[in-house]
């Protein structure tokens, strides 16, 4: 069945939550490029926030909404994870694993109230989709408004006794005394941390050291379990304000990308990797974002020669999953309050046409060769 074309657009236009700023017409012209703006964390939601606004969503949704405590972060603080629908198809969503890109938190937030809905739309997904929502992996580094999470090499070897006297890992930071979580990530599931294994590199897997990837790692696991698959895996981020793209006159409000994996043959034989599935997920949307007089069409592709492998899209997509990498321009470091609204928006009417398309069916006709087309971003500015 294909489900009303306009529900990203329409349905979520009040969806906003209270305190979230209400979406421009465009981009601000003075905050577009502004390296010295004052830090914007205040209207963003904490990892406090987050608990109470999910219990209410809960509470309010009528069973439509099942929030779990799926772990916990390096600092005990929780790791949740929402609930929706119960179709044989599932959608991963995942949400700040960088502790300073803290745009998709809303974005997630306003997606469940809209899906928890009495709509025609929402009860037609919710019958075809289910969708797990991981709103904020990385609380420790949200608190720090920092990238990495909140942990020193000793604490990763007090919990792995065998890395006493191995090289430190490549991704942990000295100065913010934490770890890149997306790149602590392995496409085997049952991977033990080896020092042979250690200090490692971009280009290489992951070890599972940090709780926060743990945590992910168990989510991903459990809905292998039950579904055989875990048919979409999206990651949401931020990153600079200032890329251009080829072609585009003006800014890039929006990076995607369906390539993190330069051979996957170097990896082991992982024979569920559909890279077609991936670029049909991204397509979706790009699509979505284009309908309209949209002022998100500047859309472009993530750098397309990386090999991150250690990433969850990495792995992820090497276990058979279409993975889908959102890059929203700007992050709590270099972004003002003028463009949180418009960032957010534009999150929710993406993924709302992904998951849409999803539920219909419609993603898999997309002709992946199509995904070539759009534009590669360039350097910023």
């Amino acid at each position: 069945m294909r489900l009303a074309s306009g529900l990203a657009a329409v349905t979520l236009a009040g969806a906003l939550l209270p305190g979230a700023a209400a979406p421009a017409e465009a981009f601000p012209e003075e905050s577009r490029c502004h390296r010295n703006l004052p830090t914007a964390i205040s209207g963003h939601i904490d990892h406090a926030e987050l608990g109470r606004t999910l219990e209410q969503l809960e509470r309010t949704s009528r069973g439509a909404i099942e929030v779990d405590v799926a772990g916990y972060t390096n600092h005990g603080r929780e790791i949740w994870t929402a609930r929706v629908g119960e179709g044989d198809q599932v959608v991963l969503v995942n949400s700040q694993i960088h502790g300073n890109e803290k745009h998709n938190v809303h974005a997630v937030l306003n997606i469940l109230k809209t899906l928890s809905t009495n709509s025609p739309q929402a009860q037609q997904i919710r019958e075809a989709v289910t969708l797990v929502f991981v709103p904020m992996l990385n609380a420790d580094g949200g608190e720090a408004n920092q990238r990495q999470n909140v942990m020193t090499w000793d604490e990763v070897v007090a919990d792995f006794p065998q890395l006493e006297g191995a090289r430190r890992a490549w991704n942990f930071n000295t100065n913010n005394q934490g770890f890149d979580v997306n790149r602590d990530f392995n496409p085997d599931l049952d991977y033990v941390p080896d020092p042979a294994d250690f200090p490692g590199s971009s280009a290489g897997t992951g070890w599972y050291i940090t709780p926060e990837a743990q945590t992910l790692r168990d989510v991903y696991a459990a809905l292998e379990d039950e579904f055989g698959v875990v048919d979409v895996f999206v990651d949401l981020h931020n990153q600079g304000p200032c890329y251009t793209g080829d072609g585009l006159d003006g800014y890039s409000p929006l990076s995607l990308s369906a390539r993190f994996i330069a051979d996957p043959s170097e990896h082991g034989d992982w024979p569920l990797f559909d890279y077609d599935a991936s670029r049909q997920a991204n397509l979706a949307v790009h699509d979505a974002l284009q309908i309209g007089n949209s002022p998100y069409g500047a859309i472009t592709l993530y750098p397309q020669n990386i090999n991150l492998p250690g990433t969850a899209l990495g792995s992820f997509a090497l276990r058979g999953s279409a993975t889908v990498l959102f890059e929203t321009s700007g992050n709590s470091t270099s972004t003002g309050q003028k463009r949180m609204g418009m960032a957010i928006k534009q999150i929710e009417v993406g993924l709302m046409g992904l998951i849409e398309a999803v539920a219909d069916g419609s993603w898999r006709d997309l002709d992946p060769e199509r995904y070539e087309d759009i534009p590669h971003r360039q350097n910023a500015n």
